[in-house]
């Protein structure tokens, strides 16, 4: 097994946030949160999906100035707006003076080169090391529908009317500062080498939100990058009245299938995972909770005790993930990309044809 690659990370749960919550609020119980990663020596910290605000797509909301009130503004001309915006700058500073990395959701409202405006359900990474956005990732899978069902005893989800799909893909990046003696690229003649470089960079993450943990295609496009963390904040539903059972059994099985994606997701692509809930009752609607930090091998290593604000933290070590991307997941070994075509052919399902009636 290679060298220890030690970091203390931890995922910074958020309990509810309603529709009048002032993003000031907000901002304030995330720098606590920020404090008191500081006080266990966190290097990273991971807020939940669309942090910012209340879960909005559980209303229908059509005034455009309305919506705009959800959305931080950022454009082609200065992409990484939330580093000054009078909405967010407050917590990057912290975040600096605490030398704390942090990646954080929320709603993004991008002015492109053209003019157009498009929404973005979007997630981001800060380095305290470079005082700078190193990566960003547009959430690819919308869940629910774009036109409101307007039924009574109905639960909303309307991410498709309030998004675009993310236009960036799932791009892997490293990032500095992290862990002590990580090989750099001039360290290296590469015409000279004679060892695998594999696991002694410093460490490559990927960005996740939500629905897109219960694809297995979004872990595989990191998996095959790499990966050794996956991030991941998620808003996500744990009781909706048109669906069967109680909501004290809507839940459990929400949770059941969160910790089963993300077992899943970090089992099979080898490397750990940081999941961070926003949580509790927002306007009425339930968010489950269980934030989890979760290793290579697929376990839980630490989960959130309540529905509330809540630091949950673990010392985890990269090089552990050595064992099975050398192993069972050695991609180069053992995947048969011959066989795979229909993952990249089709959208929707083509089922087998139809059996004749043998007695015909």
């Amino acid at each position: 097994m290679a060298s220890s690659r030690t970091i203390t990370v931890a995922a910074a749960q958020l309990g509810a946030i309603q529709l009048a919550t002032p993003r000031s609020e907000v901002i304030d119980r995330m720098v606590k949160l920020l404090d008191q990663a500081k006080e266990s020596e966190v290097r990273l910290v991971v807020f939940p999906e669309l942090a910012l605000t209340t879960f909005f797509p559980r209303h229908i909301i059509q005034d455009p100035t309305e919506v705009a009130k959800y959305f931080e503004p950022e454009s082609a001309e200065n992409p990484k707006a939330l580093l000054t915006n009078d909405n967010t700058r407050m917590l990057f500073e912290r975040a600096k003076d605490l030398s704390i990395d942090i990646s954080l959701g929320y709603g993004e409202r991008w002015s492109g080169n053209d003019g157009k405006i498009t929404h973005y359900n979007t997630m981001i990474y800060y380095s305290a090391k470079r005082n700078d956005i190193l990566a960003k990732y547009r959430k690819v899978h919308l869940p629910g529908t774009k036109e409101p069902m307007r039924k009574p005893d109905f639960a909303e989800q309307l991410e498709k009317m309030f998004f675009e799909p993310g236009d960036l893909g799932f791009q892997a990046f490293r990032v500095p500062g992290l862990v002590d003696g990580a090989l750099k690229a001039n360290d290296v003649e590469v015409a000279q080498q004679t060892t695998s470089t594999e696991g002694k960079g410093d460490p490559i993450l990927g960005m996740l939100l939500c629905n897109d943990r219960r694809w297995p295609e979004a872990w595989r496009c990191y998996g095959m990058q790499g990966a050794e963390l996956v991030l991941e904040g998620y808003n996500t539903r744990g009781y909706a009245p048109q669906h069967p059972g109680t909501e004290k059994e809507q839940e459990e099985l929400a949770i059941f299938h969160h910790r089963l994606a993300c077992q899943a997701g970090s089992y099979q692509n080898a490397c750990f995972s940081i999941n961070c809930a926003k949580a509790g009752y927002e306007d009425g609607g339930l968010l489950i909770a269980s934030s989890i930090i979760v290793a290579p091998s697929g376990k839980i290593i630490a989960e959130s005790t309540t529905s509330g604000d809540e630091l949950i933290a673990a010392q985890i070590d990269l090089a552990e993930c050595r064992f099975n991307k050398e192993g069972v997941f050695n991609f180069g070994k053992h995947r048969a990309i011959e066989h795979y075509s229909r993952i990249a052919e089709r959208t929707g399902v083509h089922e087998v044809p139809l059996l004749a009636d043998e007695a015909v």
